[in-house]
């Protein structure tokens, strides 16, 4: 069980300041990828990324002195290109990205009070219960456009792994809130390399997601993700095998934390490239600063892992 109603608090917000950014962009990546004849799905879309905008304000609002100081200095809630990224990726497709939230992130502060607060909490409940319902409804709309994209009943220029890809991460932000909700911990140490395979997995699939979306003239980019992507099918399986006791748990999260902050490298000189006018791709600037993000989570994480080993 969370140890005090603050813990309920304070995670609860972290989850979703993370994951409700998250979300907000896999809307938009969807609404992007469909067809004229699909315009309806891109509305669907477009009501979710705005929905989940609404969602962010309500936990910014609640958040500045209350969240964790380590996961506002992580870089998984906002980086220092997120802005340009947005800025620049409502340029180029003419949909109107509230920046304003990601400038009123970008001045939270964190905070250590252990104030048990009756009120805060009821309000961030409150805030669960109305997460829970929109990811339960996005996760549906994921899965409507994945079972017609794979029965040939919809055309989508975003890969069919790519939508799997963010229908297990909305599963997962579905999962933690529920948790939260139920007073449970978000993981315990038997669950520490479940989440190293769900996240290696994750990071595994940016790396091959690049390698299809870059012009093929980037022959030096393309082979360096060929190789994280290589990489990360060696180190899920090599996480398999610790579950299984067949390698220590220790060391394989040192090497995933290595392997991650390797990519998470790699993705911030690519974002920055995109920016710059500097690579030649089909690569969304947004969803450069979005693997950015998600590698960053990853690597606090890990590095939290590490403490527990």
């Amino acid at each position: 069980m969370l140890s005090s109603n603050i813990d309920f608090v304070r995670r609860s917000l972290d989850t979703h300041l993370f994951f409700a950014r998250i979300m907000k962009e896999h809307s938009f990546f969807l609404q992007l990828g469909f067809t004229p004849r699909d315009a309806d799905f891109a509305r669907q879309a477009d009501g979710f990324r705005k929905a989940f905008d609404d969602l962010l304000w309500m936990v910014i609002l609640l958040s500045d002195g209350v969240v964790s100081p380590r996961v506002l200095r992580s870089g998984e809630v906002v980086t220092p290109y997120t802005l340009d990224a947005e800025r620049a990726s409502s340029f180029y497709t003419g949909v109107d990205i509230p920046t304003e939230l990601t400038q009123a992130e970008a001045g939270l502060s964190g905070g250590d009070s252990r104030k048990d607060n009756r009120k805060l909490e009821q309000k961030v409940f409150n805030i669960n219960q109305k997460a829970m319902d929109l990811i339960a409804g996005l996760i549906k709309f994921k899965n409507t456009v994945l079972s017609n994209v794979l029965s040939c009943n919809m055309f989508t220029v975003n890969y069919p792994l790519l939508i799997d890809h963010i229908l297990r991460e909305a599963n997962l932000y579905l999962r933690i809130i529920q948790r939260l909700q139920k007073r449970e911990n978000i993981i315990t140490d038997m669950e520490i390399l479940e989440q190293e395979l769900f996240w290696n997995r994750i990071m595994g699939e940016h790396a091959k997601f690049i390698r299809g979306l870059l012009d093929p003239t980037e022959e030096e980019l393309f082979n360096t993700a060929n190789g994280f992507g290589n990489l990360f099918d060696k180190l899920i399986a090599e996480t398999r095998a610790a579950m299984n006791k067949a390698l220590p748990a220790e060391k394989i999260t040192d090497q995933n934390l290595k392997a991650t902050q390797a990519i998470r490298d790699f993705k911030a000189q690519g974002t920055r490239g995109l920016l710059g006018c500097r690579i030649r791709s089909i690569i969304i600037p947004l969803l450069g600063d979005h693997t950015l993000r998600e590698a960053n989570h990853y690597l606090r994480l890990l590095k939290g892992f590490k403490e527990k080993i």
